[in-house]
Parts: structure tokens; sequence; C-alpha cells
């Protein structure tokens, strides 16, 4: 039986680093030949007639303003009503009243499990059919629909923070003759928010992008947000191709990649709980 010792020689000749910069090496050169096909193979006279269109974005640009704030606006209303009525389900789902746990556990289940699109459209055609209720403000159906949604998901979140509570200071704080309320006040609240921070500020990125969906319902130009108003300019056919739609998703990352630099810088500064 004969052993070919020559392979076994040729790769201990590399020592697990310099393999593994072999590896990084071969995808560096794979990656690049990708990119240089890509730059050479694109029409980029087309690119730009379609994507970077001048005439297109000044067209857009004196609208986008008003449609970032208005995204700003229908996210923050939203994301107020999902935290407070979050943390309230939250505190629902660990209450000793077996009632209060199941409504809790049956919103929670209910509106994680439909799509947020379909609360928007029903809050927005139900309310006024149903109930006689009649929202003419775009941030009050973002904050009911939106807010409803994004409840659901915060409330697991508020949850899990409460529970990672040591039960020894909540213990000690009843011993000096704290109420429940106000050890809930005082010690349990205030340190849930700190370990959940990170999800939190994640959940409000979700949300930024979530306000999307608001297009389907019924605005005057003033309420447009930003996806409504890059779909208005790209289904009307004045020409540019999806520069709308390029000066919208660039609006969008303004939002968003500050958002997500927070939520790091707040995952290092919590040690990575949540």
């Amino acid at each position: 039986m004969t052993v070919d010792l020559s392979a076994e020689a040729s790769t201990a000749r590399f020592s697990p680093r310099q393999r593994a910069r072999i590896s990084r090496g071969v995808q560096y050169t794979v990656l690049l030949a990708l990119l240089v096909v890509v730059l050479v193979s694109a029409d980029w006279s087309r690119v730009g007639e379609t994507v970077f269109n001048l005439a297109s974005a000044q067209e857009l640009i004196g609208d986008l303003p008003q449609a970032f704030l208005n995204t700003l606006t229908y996210t923050l209303a939203a994301f107020v009503v999902g935290i407070t009525l979050g943390t309230l389900l939250a505190l629902m789902r660990l209450s000793s009243v077996g009632p209060y746990r199941w409504i809790a556990t049956v919103y929670t289940e209910f509106f994680r499990g439909i799509p947020a699109l379909l609360v928007v459209i029903t809050v927005y055609y139900a309310l006024p059919q149903a109930f006689g209720i009649s929202l003419s403000s775009v941030a009050a159906i973002s904050a009911i629909s939106l807010g409803s949604v994004a409840a659901a998901y915060i409330a697991e979140t508020m949850r899990a923070g409460i529970q990672a509570v040591p039960k020894g200071q909540v213990e000690a704080a009843r011993s000096l003759g704290m109420s429940h309320t106000r050890t809930l006040i005082k010690v349990v609240l205030p340190q849930a928010f700190r370990t959940v921070l990170p999800p939190l500020t994640n959940e409000l990125l979700l949300l930024t992008k979530d306000t999307s969906l608001l297009f389907a319902i019924g605005m005057t130009p003033v309420q447009y947000e930003l996806t409504k108003i890059g779909r208005d300019a790209l289904s009307s056919g004045a020409g540019g191709g999806l520069t709308p739609l390029f000066l919208v998703g660039a609006c969008y990352l303004i939002i968003t990649i500050p958002l997500g630099f927070l939520t790091r810088w707040l995952e290092r500064r919590t040690g990575g709980t949540a």
C-alpha cells in the first residue's frame, strides 16, 4: 500500500493563515473580474438617462422635502403608539390575571400574523364604513394601523427586557417599602428600556420603511410620503425612467443608515443584550 506523500507535503507547506490569505485573494480576484465585466458591458449612456436623469430630478426635487418630513411624521406617530401599546401588552403578558394574558397573547399573535398593508387598508376603509369614523389625517391612519402592528412586535421585545431585570433588584425595592407599581416604574421599566434600546431602534427603522405602505390610501399631494411621490412620478410617464425611485431610495437611506449606525452603537454600549 503506497501513500501519496507529495500532496500532503504540498498542503503542509502553507500554514492555516497562509491558506486563508490565498482563499481571500482568489475571492477578491473573482469579485474584481465580475465587477470589470459589469462595468464594461453596461450601457452607461442608457443608465445615465434612466437612473440619473437631471431633468426628471429637477421636477421632483421641489416636492421631496415635504414628502421627507411627512415620512418622518408618519413614522414617529406610529412609533409612539407602538411603544406605548407594546409596553402595556408586555405588562399584560406578564400579569398574574389570566384574561389580561389571553388578550395580550391573542393580540400579538394576530397582528404578527397578518400583513401590515392589510391593516392599513382595513383601517382606512373599515373605520368610515363600520363605525362612521372618517380619518382625514394620514398621520392618524399611520398611528392606528402601523402603530398597532408595531405594538405586537414591541410587546415581545419589552417582555423579554422586563424578564431580563434581575429579580433581586425587584425584591430589594419591595423590601424598602416600594409598592408594586412604583417598583415597576422606578426600577423595572428603566432597566428594561435600556436593555431593549437596540431592538427598539431597529423597530423604528422598520417602521420608517413600512410607511411606504401608506401609498395604498387616498392622499392629497401635501400629504404624500416618499414612496407615494416616487410612484406617482414614475406612473406619470414624464420621462426620466427610474430617476424618481432612485431619489426616493436615497431619501430613505438618509433616514435608515444613521438609524442603523445608532442601533449598532447601542448594541455595543449595552453589551449586545436585547
